[in-house]
């Protein structure tokens, strides 16, 4: 991967322009010149890696408007929560590619979701080659920042997660270092497996600002560990001896008191401090999105003063941030 500081990662493409981990979404985030992109990753009922944010597709796809899906419309209890909808594992891949990308947040992103119905599901392996594609023609290094999403749930109904992304990162020839991955989850247990499997990439954790891991949950309930406990001293201590990286959501990095930024959070340079490579989730200028002291006006919808915002995510000295619009990112990042 290239060495900037910090990495500037399209988050599922350029999804303030296009529909998230959309073929076009991925397109402009590699022309707007990007270190790497983060596809999420779920599977089929035939076993086929797809590029989409979660397994229930009702909002990212046209699904809930195809007659002859209708029947496959279900509740299911994902990582502890009932959804209803229309799930991944219940589709062939020749099913799905049929159905075609919607923008999620059509009331904030009207832009993107001009691109609605346009553009097929992509496969995990069409997305590596893309981004192979993508290098080849600019003459560098783009890296892939593999998620791995509800990979307990996916192990519970039957589903051997990390063989089934080994072998297509094999095919690929991304599985031995030949080019620059990063694999992220938000259950160790399932970056630990991939591991295990031969994967040479980097390993990076994923942890939200309240509440605790599913796959630490399915086993040890409201006992086990928060996502706030592995961020103490003794926390960061094991995990740097058994993953490369962290990544926080925004909000423990950027400290509120009171309406007011408080500054940024001293659980960034700890876990440097301990070889931890540290990376933030997600920089967008939207109001919707923005820290409270960053908002301006009403419109959620409306850019906020995102450059302070991001300046003081700047100082914080992270390893890599995820953005949604990669121009943006790429400007201020690297000026």
């Amino acid at each position: 991967m290239p060495r900037r500081s910090p990495l500037v990662i399209g988050h599922r493409g350029a999804p303030g322009y296009r529909p998230e981990h959309s073929r076009s979404s991925y397109d402009l985030a590699l022309e707007m010149g990007v270190d790497a992109v983060e596809p999420d990753v779920v599977f089929t009922a035939d076993g086929v890696a797809v590029v989409r944010h979660e397994n229930e597709i009702s909002t990212t796809t046209d699904v809930a408007a195809r007659p002859e899906f209708a029947d496959r419309r279900t509740t299911k209890t994902i990582d502890g929560r009932d959804l209803t909808g229309w799930f991944t594992e219940d589709f062939t891949w020749s099913e799905l590619a049929t159905l075609r990308c919607r923008e999620r947040l059509p009331q904030l992103r009207p832009r993107s979701a001009s691109f609605d119905d346009t553009q097929p599901i992509l496969r995990f392996s069409d997305l590596l080659e893309l981004v192979r594609r993508a290098g080849l023609d600019q003459g560098r290094e783009i890296g892939v920042v593999l998620e791995i999403k509800h990979a307990t749930y996916f192990g519970g109904i039957g589903y051997d997660v990390a063989s089934l992304l080994a072998a297509e990162l094999a095919a690929a020839r991304w599985d031995a270092g030949q080019l620059p991955l990063i694999v992220e989850s938000f259950e160790q247990t399932a970056l630990t497996q991939l591991r295990d499997r031969g994967i040479r990439a980097r390993y990076v954790y994923l942890l939200e600002a309240a509440g605790r891991p599913f796959d630490l949950a399915a086993r040890g309930g409201a006992t086990s560990p928060t996502y706030a406990a592995q961020l103490t001293p003794a926390g960061l201590d094991r995990l740097a001896a058994e993953v490369d990286g962290i990544s926080l959501d925004k909000k423990i990095v950027l400290a509120e008191k009171g309406g007011r930024l408080a500054g940024t959070s001293p659980v960034v340079a700890a876990a440097q401090e301990r070889g931890l490579e540290v990376y933030t989730w997600t920089c967008r200028p939207e109001n919707a999105f923005l820290a409270r002291p960053f908002r301006r006006g009403r419109d959620k919808a409306a850019f906020g003063d995102w450059e302070a915002e991001w300046t003081a995510i700047a100082d914080a000295a992270l390893d890599g941030v995820f953005v949604d619009h990669p121009d943006l990112g790429v400007d201020f990042f690297r000026h």
